[in-house]
């Protein structure tokens, strides 16, 4: 019998101070092709297997793999079927080893679990969409006209009806079913889009079946404007149309449902501060805003925080290239007492000269990179790694 969970912390601890590094299984190795374009070049869950050694040399204990479920696209989120691994990436077996051999090492694995929507390939939807008898026809939300709503304006991702009580416990049971493989948890993809009645029910089953899972979402505000309210969960929205979505307050709003939240407020504060040359870390007005947004935090809500990621420019280009200013920025991170992310190719010291942007489609790929293992920048890794062991020892 196949027994992949190897190493098992007691409790959630591990994840106060988590140094987690985010891998785009797509782009990470494994890829015999370099040519960066709008779909699959190759990178797969054996190439995860295969740099884990290295991924420990960095310091790090936790790895949140970008959607390995079966997708009819590159990065994973459009997802057509939840409880399969998609053949591009590899096997369940390889899933499976990459966790026993991952947590031989003390790493722990996070999933990207994405519950809010899936793609319009996805043979539930198809199947609704082609016949408003099927019985998944309320799997999904259609207005008046027939048509369908989706995540925000993205038609090619039809939005789940989680009120529903059938999608609900479905998407609950593959939350559980990734789980009993032996992740220790989700990075929760969009969790604005599903609405609070579903993330009630959510914590109070994986609270119960998995009570050691880490659950932290993505709660951005980043683009939302009220066109999209209709497609999103959140709380208050008639005040929020009147005053907008607060990033800080969106953060918040998943208290009680999420051990912790991804958090923007803080990259933006330090984004801010390097393209204002402040000082990162002596500077009186960094430190001032770092300290009033954090004492908005409960002690048992994480923030879980990070530089740059798969979706907006990689930090490096706010530093204008400068090293030691990424590394300043680390260090303020890892000073603090909060998990930390680092997205894979950080250490390549490389990025994006012109900017990521919604309206600009496709130039998100300029951030998602086939990593370049013939040029890891030695000056970073050495320097990453001392204040890991310096602040996470």
């Amino acid at each position: 019998m196949f027994l992949p969970y190897l190493y098992s912390m007691s409790s959630k601890q591990w994840f106060n101070k988590a140094v987690i590094y985010h891998v785009f299984i797509d782009r990470f190795n494994g890829f015999k092709s370099t040519n960066n374009h709008n779909g699959f070049i190759g990178g797969n869950i054996s190439g995860v297997i295969e740099r884990l050694d290295y991924i420990k040399h960095l310091g790090v204990n936790a790895i949140w793999l970008s959607p390995f479920y079966e997708t009819s696209a590159y990065h994973g989120y459009h997802i057509t079927d939840f409880k399969k691994v998609e053949p591009r990436f590899g096997t369940l077996h390889d899933l499976k080893i990459l966790i026993a051999e991952a947590n031989k090492l003390k790493i722990e694995i996070i999933a990207d679990f994405v519950p809010n929507h899936c793609s319009k390939y996805h043979p539930f939807f198809t199947d609704a969409y082609n016949n408003p008898s099927s019985k998944y026809y309320k799997w999904f939300i259609w207005d008046k006209k027939e048509d369908y709503l989706s995540f925000l304006d993205f038609k090619e991702l039809p939005k789940l009806n989680l009120r529903n009580k059938e999608t609900r416990e479905y998407m609950i049971d593959v939350a559980k079913h990734w789980l009993s493989l032996g992740i220790s948890g989700f990075r929760i993809d969009h969790v604005i889009g599903p609405p609070h009645t579903f993330w009630n029910e959510f914590h109070k089953q994986i609270s119960k079946a998995y009570p050691n899972a880490v659950l932290f979402g993505e709660a951005w505000a980043c683009g939302i404007n009220t066109k999209h309210f209709k497609t999103l969960g959140i709380k208050n929205k008639a005040e929020r149309r009147r005053i907008g979505v607060l990033q800080e307050d969106i953060q918040l709003e998943y208290y009680g449902k999420m051990d912790g939240a991804l958090d923007f407020v803080m990259n933006w504060i330090l984004t801010e501060a390097v393209h204002k040359r402040r000082k990162l870390l002596t500077g009186n007005e960094v430190k001032r805003k770092i300290k009033l947004h954090m004492a908005n935090i409960p002690d048992d809500y994480k923030m879980v925080t990070f530089l740059d990621n798969h979706d907006m420019d990689r930090f490096l280009r706010h530093c204008r290239g400068k090293v030691h200013l990424l590394l300043e920025a680390f260090e303020v991170l890892l000073a603090m007492d909060n998990p930390v992310v680092i997205y894979n190719g950080t250490e390549n010291c490389s990025y994006n000269k012109i900017p990521v942007c919604f309206s600009n489609p496709y130039s998100d790929l300029l951030v998602r990179e086939p990593f370049d293992w013939d040029n890891i920048n030695s000056e970073f890794v050495s320097g990453f790694k001392g204040l890991v062991k310096k602040y996470r020892s």
